[in-house]
C-alpha cells in the first residue's frame, strides 16, 4: 500500500530530517516551505497525512488548518510548533488537528504518532481494506495481486500494479508525473527516465483495455477517471 505524507515546514533542515525519517518503500513524502506552495501541491495531488507547522512565512498554520479540514475532512493533520502553551494546543485541537507535537521532539515519537494516524485513516477507508475494489468491469485485489476485467484475469508487472494502485486510490484526482515516478520507483526516482512512466502507463492501459479510464492530463500527469463505468 503506497501512502503519501505532506510536510509543510519552512525549516529546510528539519523538513529534510522528517523526510528521511518518514520515507519508506510504502510511504512517499512531499515537502513545502510555505502555505502557497502547499496549496499549489494539494490542488493536483492528494495526501494521506499532513504535518503542518504553526509558524510559516506567509501565514498562520492554525488558520490554514481550518482550510484543510473544510476541504479535506478525512485527511489527518499533525501540528508542529515551538510553542508548548496549553492555549495553543487547545486551539489546534479545537480547529480540527488530529495530533499536536511541540519542538524539540523525538523522531521515534513522531513516527509512532504518524503510524497511528495513518492506521486510523486506513481502517476508515474501504478502498484501503483487504476487500477487492470493483469499478465497472474491473475488479482489483491489491493485497492478493489479482486483477480482472469482465471476469478475465489480467497479469500485471509489479511496476504496473503500483501505478494502478496509486491511480485508483486517487480516482478523480490528477497525479503529477513526478509524484507517480517517486511512488512507483521508490528510492530510484532520480535515476528513472521520464519515458519509463509513459511506457508503463501505455502498457497498463493496453493490458486492462482501460483507455477511457486512465486519462492523460497534458503537461501535468495522469488520472483514473472517477465516474467511468
Amino acid at each position: 500500500m503506497m501512502e503519501t505524507i505532506l510536510i509543510i515546514e519552512d525549516d529546510r533542515a528539519l523538513a529534510q530530517g522528517l523526510t528521511r525519517a518518514l520515507s519508506t518503500e510504502q510511504t512517499t513524502v512531499t515537502c513545502c516551505s510555505s502555505l502557497q506552495e502547499a496549496s499549489n501541491v494539494m490542488s493536483t495531488d492528494s495526501f494521506d497525512l499532513i504535518i503542518l507547522d504553526v509558524n510559516l512565512p506567509d501565514g498562520n498554520g492554525f488558520d490554514y488548518l481550518k482550510r484543510i479540514k473544510d476541504t479535506y475532512p478525512a485527511v489527518p493533520v499533525i501540528m508542529l510548533t515551538a510553542n508548548d502553551l496549553e492555549s495553543d494546543i487547545v486551539a489546534g485541537l479545537e480547529k480540527g488537528a488530529d495530533d499536536y507535537i511541540t519542538k524539540p521532539f523525538s523522531l521515534a515519537v513522531l513516527r509512532a504518532r504518524v503510524d497511528v494516524q495513518l492506521r486510523r485513516k486506513r481502517d476508515k477507508d474501504p478502498l484501503l481494506s483487504s476487500r477487492p475494489v470493483t469499478i465497472g468491469d474491473f475488479s482489483f485485489d491489491f493485497d492478493r495481486m489479482e486483477y480482472t476485467r469482465c471476469g478475465d484475469p489480467v497479469i500485471l508487472s509489479r511496476t504496473e500494479q503500483k501505478l494502478l494502485r496509486i491511480l485508483v486510490e486517487n480516482a478523480g484526482i490528477t497525479i503529477s508525473r513526478d509524484r507517480l515516478i517517486d511512488a512507483v520507483w521508490t528510492g530510484d526516482a532520480e535515476f528513472v527516465d521520464e519515458n519509463a512512466l509513459s511506457v508503463a502507463v501505455k502498457r497498463l492501459r493496453d493490458k486492462l483495455n482501460a483507455g477511457d479510464c486512465i486519462k492523460t492530463v497534458y503537461g501535468i500527469g495522469y488520472m483514473w477517471v472517477k465516474d467511468n463505468g
